[in-house]
């Protein structure tokens, strides 16, 4: 039978087959030894052939992965020179930030971002929690939304908490599969409470000492959109590590860069030190913001090149 997975422990999955039942599945011993360099083989969102093992009590194994569409890739959290297969078979990629309690960092927005881009997945970014915001929240809202809606990102302002903002956003949602994503604390269980009526997810508070949230997401998990579509909510992520990403391919990352390469003087510019910089130029003009281009600095740094 084909189906696809909807939650993933590690050793067992979730899978809906085509008559929207569920199975417990396992993956089938050989699967493992494939040429699979992630610490999860089977993501959620995978479409997989599975073989009935019980019926009785609704096992299956996994036999084979189909092909995959897309997939986002991280940083595995355990192990930093693997990686972690997010979720496969996305329409879009749903930032969940907040302003205050927790802050999100645009380092944090801007790696994520470059993820959705690395593996062709449109972003879109909700801002959470705007019940809480005051006129300096506001105003920051303002102004990133400007900076990213100018690149092509469209930004919204939500509040799970007073219900308001909810209307655009699942007008986003609706007949997709999204993949659901941000630090701890951000409110995405209370968002899918919203979204979901009847499902009391459970919530937890920012932690007081050091206003960062914690998690209560454990796996990665696909639910059904009761208006059409599907969210996959991921566990909360303390900061979102790149994987397979080299300086010179950095750039091509950044709409707002990838646009004016061409322009550089040297075909391997990394938009630093080098004369001739299109990017820099562009920056110097406004018309790459700033902000943006001291992200890219900062993300550039962080990446360690593979040394053969």
């Amino acid at each position: 039978m084909k189906a696809i997975v909807y939650k993933s422990t590690g050793s067992w999955y979730s899978l809906k087959d085509e008559e929207g039942k569920f199975w417990n599945g396992r993956m089938k011993g050989v699967l493992k030894l494939d040429d699979i360099t992630s610490t999860n083989p089977v993501a959620v969102g995978d479409r997989v052939v599975a073989e009935i093992e019980n019926e009785d009590d609704g096992t299956a194994v996994i036999n084979e992965i189909l092909d995959r569409d897309n997939y986002i890739n991280r940083q595995s959290p355990r192990h930093k020179h693997q990686h972690h297969i997010v979720a496969a078979n996305l329409d879009q990629s749903l930032l969940i930030a907040t302003l205050k309690e927790p802050r999100t960092s645009q380092g944090f927005i801007d790696r994520f971002l470059v993820a959705s881009e690395m593996y062709h997945v449109p972003a879109v970014i909700a801002f959470n929690k705007s019940d809480l915001y005051k006129q300096k929240e506001l105003e920051k809202y303002e102004q990133w939304k400007a900076m990213y809606e100018a690149i092509g990102y469209t930004v919204l302002l939500v509040s799970a908490e007073k219900q308001e903002g909810m209307e655009a956003l699942e007008k986003i949602l609706k007949g997709k599969t999204s993949l659901l994503s941000g630090h701890s604390g951000v409110g995405k269980s209370s968002l899918l409470n919203v979204l979901f009526p009847g499902m009391n997810r459970k919530t937890r508070d920012v932690s007081g000492w050091s206003g960062k949230g914690q998690h209560t997401t454990t796996f990665a998990e696909m639910f059904d959109l009761p208006f059409g579509g599907s969210v996959i909510d991921t566990p909360g992520m303390r900061e979102f590590g790149l994987v397979d990403i080299s300086k010179a391919e950095l750039s091509h990352y950044f709409p707002e860069m990838r646009d004016r390469l061409n322009g550089c003087q040297f075909n391997n510019c990394l938009h630093m030190n080098e004369p001739g910089c299109a990017i820099k130029e562009a920056v110097r003009n406004g018309e790459i913001h700033e902000d943006r281009y001291v992200s890219y600095a900062g993300i550039l740094d962080s990446i360690e090149e593979k040394t053969y």
